[in-house]
């Protein structure tokens, strides 16, 4: 089973004045095929320790490792090779194109990585569009979609390229509460289907109590509630 490791991971912020530490020693493990929840009060850091994770921002000190290949190492060039190929995002504000449709948003993703398999892309495209009920909307611009429409489109981009694993930030947190909870079920179901590890920075402590393991982030440190 692959898996992600962050082994003492630190990361402060300085100002004018102070210097902010956000994350102090923090250590996790997410394996693949498994939900994990990061919880925590709004600035604790919840977004910073997935941008981090993600090799989008790099720590003070410390490391990620995805297996045994340590993915910080030379700055993060490990990361930026193959970061397509582990993560697929999604966020509380879905950040589809507006100029794009539903379809064309999702097959961006084989665009940026190079796969001109249009066949092979278009099949796997439609697969999730299905299972997430908006294949009928595969053909509409962002603008015709509802809110959990458009998130159910975000979370179809993030899984169409079958990564490793699915780093999510509020997913549903602008969503009003049936689509919140229909977002939730079909984004851990998917998560199974495809055996894809997942974690997760919610405020929503039901959403939590459907994952696997939630830690909550406090005063910079980490801890398994």
């Amino acid at each position: 089973m692959n898996k992600l490791i962050i082994s003492k991971i630190s990361k402060s912020f300085k100002s004018a004045q102070h210097e902010i530490k956000v994350l102090d020693n923090v250590c996790m493990t997410l394996n693949q095929g498994t939900a994990v929840g990061v919880i925590g009060a709004s600035g604790s850091g919840k977004t910073t320790f997935l941008q981090i994770l993600a090799g989008l921002e790099m720590p003070d000190k410390g490391d990620i490792f995805y297996n045994d290949h340590n993915l910080s190492v030379n700055n993060g060039k490990k990361f930026n090779s193959m970061r397509n190929n582990l993560f697929g995002y999604a966020y509380q504000f879905h950040y589809l194109l507006d100029d794009l449709t539903v379809y064309e948003n999702c097959d961006i993703v084989f665009k940026i990585a190079g796969n001109r398999d249009s066949k092979k892309n278009s099949s796997k495209i439609m697969q999730i569009l299905e299972e997430l009920g908006i294949h009928d909307r595969k053909d509409s611009y962002p603008y015709m979609l509802s809110g959990g429409e458009k998130q159910r489109v975000a979370i179809a981009r993030a899984i169409v390229h079958k990564p490793e694993f699915i780093i999510m930030d509020e997913p549903t947190g602008n969503l009003d509460q049936d689509n919140a909870e229909i977002i939730q079920d079909l984004s851990l179901k998917l998560a199974k289907n495809y055996n894809v590890g997942i974690i997760i920075a919610t405020h929503d402590l039901k959403y939590a109590a459907k994952l696997d393991n939630v830690y909550r982030i406090e005063n910079g440190e980490l801890k398994s509630t």
